[in-house]
């Protein structure tokens, strides 16, 4: 989950040097094969009424499943690029906001950062596992125990990779398709087979914000979050607070359930990154009053384990109706009130692969057509290249921000809305 954006410029230096060949110098023969950037192109792709971000309406019976998706086995040479990172490290100073920081190519995790909030749902089967639930209090520990095992699916092996900071008016869609012998808890109503579908939309660039949405329409059971990453340098670390919520939404009960998000934290950026979550976050329903505090541990600096959470789940009354403890990408223990226990353990947990469109029927800012030659580069092992592709999307999203703020035009999205601090889908389950 770390992000990055634009380039900070250094000083020219043998480091610099260095830096160049890592993250790639400009080619003739890349640049010939991406679009110019030129005033006439960008008065054309920032016209409010042709945007090329603009997604006709997406058919999910086009979707295919995902081929699996291997770990981020290689570590991207860390050591061979070394000096590289220790360039860059002493341009940063402690507690320094990453905004406006280019970090190297090699630690690109081959997907957009809206793809990978997509993970949250990578066990399709809990999450719509809470619709079914008869009482208050069996939904509440649904909810609670969908999110402690919505993390570890984002999590490609050990190894701290950062995806594609997304571009504004990029969109990422896909699906997921739950058969009857999946769905968790179904009761007698329930249907033979339930599709999950997703949209996310990077809605502004400063601040770097992310909204999305999943639905399904059979089980009457939507989510509508947003998250702004704020990402500051600590030292041998790099930390990513993650501001925003998350509203999951029973139409057949009128029950909301908000909850936060843990920081983010990639640790020994010098040696063998990896990363882990921290910070405490809070799960309530407003209607029936049950609510939920969450605890993720980071690792002490001596001794410890990693990977620590625990929750406590209260009814109405502030009686404690659940607590939780364990590892978020581990084996978690649930004891309930009734003096019952259970265990998930979800490193055994097998991910639901999603469904996504080919690139072929995809639009040109859906994430993986506007990342692909970024991804194929990186597939190669070929980090010029791909860094290269990078740089030149990056560099037209600045040069059309700097067009829209000449023309005094608006930028507009296509699927949320602002709303108060946060933003909501325009087209929600009703």
């Amino acid at each position: 989950m770390l992000q990055e954006q634009d380039h900070t410029h250094y000083p020219h230096s043998d480091s610099e040097m260095e830096i160049s060949k890592s993250m790639a110098s400009i080619s003739v023969d890349i640049k010939s094969s991406l679009p110019e950037i030129t005033s006439q192109n960008l008065q054309s792709s920032t016209s409010l009424n042709n945007m090329p971000h603009i997604v006709s309406e997406v058919n999910h019976d086009d979707d295919v499943i995902d081929p699996s998706i291997d770990e981020e086995k290689e570590l991207g040479g860390v050591e061979q690029h070394k000096s590289v990172i220790l360039h860059l490290l002493s341009q940063l100073k402690l507690g320094m906001d990453l905004t406006r920081v280019v970090l190297p190519t090699f630690i690109l995790e081959k997907r957009s950062l809206l793809e990978m909030f997509a993970d949250f749902f990578g066990h399709p089967d809990m999450f719509l596992r809470i619709a079914n639930q008869a009482t208050p209090e069996a939904r509440m520990l649904a909810v609670v125990e969908y999110y402690l095992c919505s993390f570890h699916v984002g999590r490609k092996g050990s190894l701290a990779k950062k995806p594609y900071n997304p571009i504004i008016g990029e969109s990422f869609h896909c699906s997921w398709q739950v058969p009857a012998s999946q769905q968790l808890g179904q009761s007698s109503k329930g249907t033979s087979k339930c599709r999950l579908t997703y949209i996310a939309e990077q809605v502004s660039h400063h601040p770097p914000v992310t909204a999305f949405y999943t639905e399904c329409p059979e089980k009457r059971i939507s989510m509508n979050s947003w998250i702004w990453t704020k990402s500051k340098f600590m030292g041998m670390s790099v930390g990513v607070v993650m501001v925003g919520d998350g509203n999951i939404h029973l139409l057949e009960h009128n029950e909301n359930y908000t909850f936060t998000f843990p920081s983010a934290f990639g640790r020994s950026i010098l040696t063998v990154p990896w990363m882990e979550l921290g910070g405490k976050v809070n799960i309530h329903c407003q209607q029936t009053g049950h609510h939920a505090s969450v605890t993720f541990l980071t690792k002490p600096f001596y001794g410890g384990k990693v990977h620590r959470v625990t929750a406590e789940v209260k009814n109405r009354s502030g009686v404690v109706i659940c607590k939780a403890s364990g590892e978020w990408n581990g084996l978690l223990e649930l004891t309930y009130a009734t003096g019952e226990k259970k265990q998930i353990d979800t490193a055994r947990l097998a991910a639901v692969p999603k469904s996504v469109r080919p690139l072929e029927v995809q639009h040109p800012y859906e994430s993986r057509k506007l990342w692909q030659h970024v991804t194929n580069s990186l597939k190669l092992g070929d980090l010029n290249t791909a860094t290269e592709h990078k740089k030149q999307l990056e560099e037209r999203q600045r040069q059309e921000e700097k067009h829209r703020k000449q023309t005094k035009k608006q930028w507009e999205t296509q699927f949320f809305s602002k709303n108060g601090d946060g933003w909501i889908y325009k087209k929600p389950l009703t």
